[in-house]
């Protein structure tokens, strides 16, 4: 049964009726809150298929007013500069070895790893550990590199990774129900542009077949995303 608070933000919005973003959001906003600070999520329905390598959807996309989200960051770095580095930019856990040894025992206390690419050799062991809850560092996401620092820089002001899942969706944080309606938009509209011009060349037909937006506790409101495409 839905509770009295996700009725009255059914009243708000027309199920039927795709709005443009500024709109979508405008209505998000006037939704009655949760007693917590919920997370607003962007929600992609692609065509594409997954199951074809040549179709996978996948990014990183930076949020210009960040998720909200306090990111904990584990650094794959042997003893040098690039571990320095990475410690003096805020990554809570730096190391290798032992860290390795911390993942194999089943930790995963972290949201997102770096690695150096000295280091992926000996890190590329935890990929039944790590990949099935997507903390694998990836080339394609910045986040094997030799600039430990500016990677942990990044991903703690806001960057934010998508992948298209096996059912052809992609979820992606925007910030949090806190937020101004201007900084969820601008925030969306980044998220948007980003996965509208990630379209593989093998796609076929319309790509961003339906998009929504909603926080952890309210409906979702659909988006027309056609703004965003001609210019794509």
């Amino acid at each position: 049964m839905p509770s009295k608070r996700y009725i009255k933000g059914l009243q708000l919005v027309d199920a039927k009726k795709q709005y443009p973003l500024q709109a979508a959001v405008d209505i998000l906003v006037k939704f009655p809150k949760a007693k917590f600070n919920e997370t607003v999520d962007l929600a992609f329905r692609l065509g594409v298929d997954p199951k074809q390598s040549d179709q996978m959807v996948r990014g990183t996309v930076p949020l210009p007013h960040g998720s909200g989200k306090v990111v904990r960051v584990l650094v794959f770095a042997k003893p040098g500069a690039a571990a320095d580095a990475a410690k003096a930019a805020g990554a809570e856990n730096v190391g290798f070895e032992e860290m390795i040894k911390k993942c194999q025992e089943g930790w995963t206390d972290f949201d997102v790893a770096v690695a150096t690419p000295e280091a992926m050799g000996e890190v590329r062991k935890l990929g039944k550990v790590l990949g099935p809850r997507g903390l694998m560092p990836n080339p394609k996401t910045g986040t094997v590199t030799e600039d430990t620092a500016k990677a942990v820089r990044e991903v703690k002001a806001g960057r934010v990774e998508f992948k298209v899942d096996k059912g052809g969706n992609v979820h992606v944080p925007v910030g949090k129900t806190s937020f101004s309606a201007l900084h969820i938009f601008e925030n969306a509209r980044s998220v948007v542009e980003t996965v509208a011009k990630s379209k593989p060349a093998s796609a076929k037909g319309v790509f961003i077949q339906s998009c929504t937006i909603s926080a952890t506790m309210s409906p979702p409101v659909r988006v027309d995303v056609r703004e965003f495409i001609t210019h794509a």
